[in-house]
């Protein structure tokens, strides 16, 4: 691996974008940093998503509050936009008291309520209180909400509700109910189809939850876009040509169409390229990037357990 010197100068960069350029006169091994971390690439379904959480974020409070259900396969985007929202509204610390305007919890393994209630204090920072009554625990958890200014709660592995036993997932069920009349506030559902199919269950709720589909990547404009995106910021010496028909039909089969899969793809691609000297995402780097796509990786696992 060669750092970038005199003797060794960097040619045109155009094709990158500015902070990339930055980025890709540096050495190998930052560069390969700079490619490993995480990156923000707002392709069109994402930035709707964001526009319409905004716009539950401002909703005047009332008695029935919007409430949206943001669908998808796992590793398809959900948890990075919702991650994003979070990061444009920050809790705040105050000397007195924290603000948290957006408090994201994960729906427990087993959705009985007290674990719910119980990851919701843990997620405001509350202490611990062992052995309380569940009516206590409620009362809590809805004052510590009050308290550090929530104004949109979001829970991710929604799915998970329908882990439970059937009269488990009634009383979670008429919890959101509870939740959304009690608070006044929107409540965001993650989860894969299966977190639409909990919901469906109940015509209250279904008619109360707004679902948003983020389905697998197919070849059109967006992915062409999406790969332009990539490729661009991507601290490589040389074009990316990536944004074909051609290679947009080569990396989603590859990736099996969902953008977590596809983001690690071209990301040990691009870490390959720096590698090889190749400094490029084509053919070679993509044959020699340590990379394997769930099928592919449930198939080695199953053998090895032959």
């Amino acid at each position: 691996m060669v750092a970038v010197d005199e003797e060794h100068p960097v040619q045109d960069l155009g094709h990158l974008q500015a902070s990339a350029q930055a980025a890709a006169r540096s050495s190998d091994a930052e560069r390969i940093t700079r490619i490993r971390s995480d990156r923000w690439i707002g392709y069109p379904r994402a930035q709707a998503t964001l526009a319409r959480l905004e716009t539950f974020y401002d909703w005047p409070t009332k008695q029935r509050m919007p409430n949206l259900l943001l669908v998808g396969p796992t590793n398809n985007g959900k948890s990075m936009i919702i991650e994003k929202f979070r990061r444009q509204h920050p809790p705040v610390s105050e000397p007195d008291r924290e603000h948290i305007p957006v408090l994201i919890i994960q729906m427990p393994s087993d959705p009985s309520v007290g674990r719910f209630y119980a990851a919701l204090l843990d997620a405001t920072g509350a202490p611990p209180r062992p052995r309380q009554r569940l009516a206590d625990q409620e009362q809590l958890a809805l004052s510590v909400l009050r308290s550090v200014g929530v104004r949109m709660l979001v829970i991710d592995e929604l799915h998970n509700v329908l882990s439970g036993r059937d009269s488990s997932r009634r009383e979670f069920l008429n919890l959101l109910r509870f939740l959304g009349n009690e608070l006044r506030m929107p409540l965001i559902g993650v989860g894969t189809r299966d977190a639409y199919l909990a919901i469906r269950s109940d015509d209250q709720l279904e008619n109360r939850f707004e679902p948003i589909a983020l389905p697998r990547w197919k070849e059109d404009a967006d992915t062409l876009s999406l790969l332009a995106s990539f490729a661009s910021s991507f601290p490589l010496r040389k074009c990316s040509t990536i944004a074909t028909a051609e290679m947009a039909s080569y990396l989603l089969a590859r990736s099996e169409g969902t953008i977590g899969e596809l983001t690690l793809l071209l990301t040990e691609a691009a870490v390959a390229a720096v590698d090889s000297g190749e400094e490029a995402i084509n053919h070679r780097s993509l044959s020699l990037a340590a990379y394997a796509g769930p099928s592919e990786r449930r198939r080695l696992f199953e053998r090895e357990l032959a």
